[in-house]
């Protein structure tokens, strides 16, 4: 009985890190698809850095924008829609339709967007696109990875409350909720422990943190 108990023990470990380096290679290979649509120094913006513009109700003039600063863009054009995520239709089934409304905060967001990000696009994008990068670096190599978690996180949640549901084109609000929990699994699991460069950073870190310097420990949690 002990022995099989053993094995079972070794057996679910083994699953777990491969599950764990199957995850976190695939967030970062899911970071590193979206670097190049938006290259700095342009972000993929033609006809100098145009944004898309509200034309009619549910509709939008393109504008001659592209790449980064079309999705910004519509994040703006479509903030004063009332917009819901976390839908469940469930009246086929005679029962409501549930969600939660989000419009005051993609308000704030689109408010933040034309007032900071727009007019400084070309520095802001720089911000945005090394954010991801850091973020397709960090779970490649399992490199610090709860600040690569936390990262992705918040440019995940951001993605969430600009795009989730929006109606012209429709963009389904799972794209973006699977991107926010798998970003949040990375982080709270501490990813890169596992065949990651954190790893080795614990074992080399733990003796100095252990005596109580500030920068050693740090490190420590943030892998």
């Amino acid at each position: 009985m002990e022995q099989t108990s053993i094995s079972t023990s070794h057996g679910e470990k083994r699953l777990h890190n491969i599950v764990m380096v199957i995850g976190r290679l695939g967030l970062a290979y899911l970071f590193f698809t979206q670097l190049f649509w938006k290259l700095p120094p342009t972000f993929g913006c033609p006809n100098n850095f145009a944004f898309p513009q509200p034309a009619a109700e549910n509709y939008y003039e393109a504008n001659g924008s592209g790449g980064l600063c079309y999705w910004l863009g519509l994040e703006t054009v479509y903030a004063d829609q009332a917009r819901s995520v976390l839908v469940t239709d469930m009246r086929p089934a005679g029962l409501p339709r549930i969600g939660v409304t989000i419009t005051p905060i993609a308000q704030a967001n689109a408010v933040f967007l034309e007032n900071v990000v727009k007019p400084n696009i070309a520095f802001v994008g720089w911000l945005l696109w090394l954010a991801e990068f850091w973020v397709f670096v960090s779970m490649l190599l399992g490199f610090l990875t709860r600040l690569g978690g936390i990262v992705g996180l918040g440019v995940s949640l951001q993605l969430f409350i600009g795009l989730a549901n929006i109606p012209r084109p429709y963009e389904w609000e799972w794209s973006y909720g699977q991107l926010v929990l798998l970003t949040l699994l990375m982080f709270g699991l501490a990813a890169g422990r596992v065949f990651g460069l954190d790893a080795w950073l614990r074992r080399r870190l733990t003796p100095a943190a252990t005596e109580g310097r500030w920068f050693p420990r740090l490190i420590l949690w943030l892998t």
